[in-house]
């Protein structure tokens, strides 16, 4: 049985992922055509801050029209499911708590930066796109010229980055159920179940390293020891990001997954972000290759601390 603790955790997962598909809808209210000379016109209707708004979306064709009629259809149905969340962490006597000056300025300084950290590690991913394409995927969850799977797993970014930028996860721990969740996240539409352990072989290419299976009560021990060792917020982050890429936690996924596990605990420890840059990547790889064959973390981890991690007293 969980318990209290465990059960507010799993339900602010859940709102904080809730709210990320929320915002991931490029339009948000209910539709409405409006005719002006021989033309037909699409906007969205909603009601903010007691005001009711419209907003032009675009000139009216019917797959436009049927995607915010789903969109308008799917958001009443996120916002049911959160109210009744609210009253289950209501009832659990949850209340808000107070995140640091420092913390809260590092969530901005995230968000800020959230557009190319995503392109970043898309690159790193092997993924065909520019920052421009990356850009229009964000903004409006769709372009030209990519393929249906590096548009998903942009999106896929888009939502994990979201979801640990929510006030209420920041104040969670970073651990195995964290983990897990991230990953979930950067494998929707790819696996069903994207977030559960690997309980197959698999190989990296490139290397001569074999990852074994992972037992999931070692990997939960071992998240727990690296993020109660003392030190450094960037170093510890380091080492998360790096267990997780090669212990192949997940069926895929994994280096998405780990660099944003990672920046949840910098994050909310107030440390800045880290994310390989794209004039870095083949460097990265480099190293990780060698890292994974046996040579010392401090390699590879001195690296990253140089190039690849960015800190808001920077700015």
């Amino acid at each position: 049985m969980p318990n209290q603790f465990d059960t507010i955790q799993e339900l602010l997962r859940s709102r904080a992922d809730l709210q990320a598909r929320l915002n991931l809808m490029p339009y948000d209210g209910t539709p409405e055509i409006k005719e002006r000379g021989d033309g037909k016109y699409l906007y969205v209707r909603k009601r903010a801050a007691g005001k009711l708004t419209s907003t032009y979306v675009g000139a009216y064709t019917e797959e436009l029209y049927n995607l915010l009629l789903r969109n308008a259809k799917e958001s009443k149905e996120i916002s049911k499911e959160l109210r009744h969340i609210e009253k289950q962490l209501a009832a659990a006597g949850y209340s808000e708590g107070e995140l640091s000056p420092d913390v809260l300025k590092n969530i901005d300084f995230a968000r800020v930066n959230m557009k190319m950290n995503i392109y970043d590690q898309a690159v790193l991913e092997g993924v065909a796109t520019s920052f421009p394409q990356t850009e229009e995927i964000l903004e409006n969850g769709k372009v030209s010229g990519m393929t249906a799977t590096d548009v998903q797993k942009i999106l896929n970014l888009k939502h994990a980055w979201e979801f640990i930028l929510d006030r209420d996860v920041v104040a969670s721990r970073s651990d195995y159920y964290m983990f897990s969740h991230i990953a979930r996240l950067v494998n929707e539409g790819f696996f069903a179940e994207g977030g559960r352990i690997r309980g197959v072989p698999v190989t990296i290419g490139g290397s001569s390293y074999v990852p074994p299976l992972p037992n999931e009560l070692d990997v939960k021990d071992h998240i727990r020891e690296i993020t109660e060792e003392s030190g450094e917020a960037i170093d510890i982050a380091i080492k998360l990001c790096l267990y997780g890429m090669k212990t192949q936690i997940f069926l895929d996924g994994n280096k998405r997954a780990s660099v944003i596990f990672a920046n949840h605990y910098l994050i909310s420890h107030g440390g800045g972000f880290l994310v390989i840059p794209e004039k870095e990547v083949p460097e990265f790889k480099r190293l990780l290759v060698k890292y994974y064959e046996g040579e010392d973390i401090s390699i590879i981890g001195d690296f990253m601390k140089q190039r690849c991690w960015k800190t808001f007293a920077e700015t």
